[in-house]
């Protein structure tokens, strides 16, 4: 059996108690060590056999799984944040369909979550921002043509980069001519949840020289918004005014 693991954002205790508890009973683990917490390895018994796919190619990876399965092992894919999320796990996935291996898969907690826990934030404000466009800017990565920065940013909504933060010349550049204004607020989450984690807020027009001023070139979430921002309206759903299926507006 082989299960794929969200590891959580960062600090050791954001796994879910379902991965922790993989994670202790696995055999072999295979883990993404650029950038999960190698804390997390403390929950796998003495003699589990651990590897580090940091270097590893996918056929890599895949031939420890062959192995662990003609062993009747357990092995768990322990992946950063969800998995879900630039996780690279569908073509894992697909291997293992081919191979006839059974898997599941964990989710965790992403590090989209983590940078709005760091940020003491809330991405959906009422009259504000009612979605939340999570993607990243063009790098050696392509990314659909209809899905680029500009074109995004013309809604105006609450935007999350991933792997994107030595990218940020261009994109601020695009993110201004899309749609935001460049005193949109705006903030770089730097290894969200972990021990050193750092908030470093700006504006989009500030981005590149906030970034360049504290050394940021990676493991740093980029989030765009009005939701950074003191303006909102105050919920319905709370509202004493507003009537639901739990409640009567009061009179």
């Amino acid at each position: 059996m082989i299960h794929f693991v969200g590891a959580g954002s960062g600090a050791e205790d954001l796994i879910t108690l379902r991965g922790a508890r993989y994670l202790a009973e696995a055999d072999v683990v295979i883990y993404a060590g650029s950038l999960v917490n190698p804390a997390l390895l403390k929950n796998c018994r003495a003699d589990c056999k651990i590897h580090d796919s940091a270097s590893m190619t996918l056929e890599e990876v895949l031939a420890v799984m062959d192995r662990a399965e003609a062993a009747g092992k357990t092995t768990v894919r322990l992946h950063t944040g969800d998995p879900s999320i630039y996780g690279a796990i569908r073509e894992q996935m697909d291997a293992l369909e081919a191979r006839g291996y059974a898997y599941d898969v964990t989710p965790g907690v992403s590090s989209f979550c983590g940078a709005a826990a760091a940020l003491k934030a809330e991405y959906t404000l009422p009259n504000v921002s009612q979605t939340v466009i999570i993607t990243r800017a063009e790098g050696r990565t392509p990314v659909p043509e209809r899905e680029q920065l500009k074109k995004l940013a013309a809604h105006g909504s609450t935007m999350v980069l991933f792997l994107s933060s030595s990218l940020l010349e261009k994109a601020q550049q695009d993110l201004m001519e899309g749609g935001y204004s460049p005193d949109t607020p705006a903030a770089i989450v730097y290894k969200a949840t972990w021990p050193d984690e750092k908030v470093f807020r700006c504006t989009v027009s500030t981005l590149a020289q906030t970034a360049r001023e504290n050394h940021i070139t990676k493991t740093a979430l980029v989030t765009v918004g009005g939701f950074l921002g003191d303006r909102y309206d105050r919920s319905l759903l709370y509202d004493p005014g507003f009537s639901h299926g739990c409640r009567e507006a009061s009179k």
